[in-house]
């Protein structure tokens, strides 16, 4: 990717426009790290989450990749906490009886074997926790790890509610620069989350963006856009994203659809045509 494709957060970290995303990818994880990589993606997300994640293949080929010409500074790397009741109880990766900030501790430690890194570039609360007492355990524990160096800025994954946010924004000391949401009609296309997230410099992630938005990409004013460009309705979306302020996430498995992903920053939609793509995102 070229310089031009990323945007910096708050933090002044750089991250890439458009992020390779790991889930579900099992025992070809290592493969598809290593491919996504090659092709041209600087950026990966991943979880210490077994049950839908392999954090040690995206360790192994992230390795595999590294060497002249490529270091891991280069590469925006991107894990996640996961909390209790989204692990699969026979796979928990940290001690269960634990309390939440030993195990956020434990679960950041095994992101770092997992993914051959002394540091992440993010590291993400993968979801919200209902209790606000020990939602500010846990991100004070996150704190520390920012603190040591460990994380270069912190974030949070599957937050829809607006005040949620705020609240943790106002009680955070580090403050979240990651929202990393579904990208969804029933959710509003987070309209009220993202305009909280520009005012304030926090980087919007969307995930889900094109096998939840299936309408959008066959409706007839993405159809004719993606005609007059000569390229494809996901790039044209996706394109249409990245311009707006999203940092989309793709997790294709598809050699085509990587470079055809990758190929988004080779044209620029209009101002006007940006506008009509807007339009589309009315639940």
């Amino acid at each position: 990717m070229r310089t031009t494709d990323f945007v910096a957060s708050a933090f002044g970290v750089k991250t890439p426009k458009l992020i390779y995303g790991t889930a579900w990818k099992k025992d070809r994880t290592a493969r598809l790290v290593e491919q996504a990589i090659k092709l041209g993606f600087r950026g990966l997300d991943t979880a210490c989450q077994p049950k839908h994640y392999q954090e040690e293949g995206v360790g192994a080929g992230l390795a595999a990749c590294l060497g002249p010409g490529l270091e891991r500074a280069d590469i925006y790397l991107q894990s996640k906490f996961t909390p209790p009741d989204g692990q699969d109880p026979e796979r928990m990766p940290y001690d269960p009886a634990a309390d939440l900030a030993e195990q956020l501790t434990q679960s950041f430690n095994a992101s770092l074997r997992n993914l051959r890194t002394t540091y992440l570039d993010g590291l993400v609360l993968h979801s919200p926790l209902r209790d606000e007492a020990r939602l500010m355990e846990v991100w004070s524990a996150m704190e520390a790890v920012f603190d040591s160096g460990g994380a270069r800025q912190l974030g949070i994954s599957n937050c829809y509610a607006l005040d949620y946010l705020e609240r943790l924004y106002g009680r955070a000391r580090i403050k979240p620069a990651i929202v990393q949401n579904r990208f969804y009609a029933e959710t509003g296309y987070d309209r009220n989350i993202r305009t909280f997230c520009r005012q304030h410099g926090i980087i919007y992630q969307s995930f889900w963006t094109l096998t939840a938005n299936p309408k959008i990409l066959s409706h007839a004013k993405l159809q004719a856009l993606a005609s007059a460009y000569e390229r494809t309705p996901a790039q044209v979306f996706f394109r249409y994203l990245t311009q707006v302020g999203i940092v989309p996430l793709t997790g294709t498995t598809s050699e085509t659809h990587m470079k055809e992903d990758l190929a988004i920053f080779d044209f620029e939609l209009t101002a006007t045509k940006c506008d009509a793509m807007s339009d589309l995102l009315v639940p």
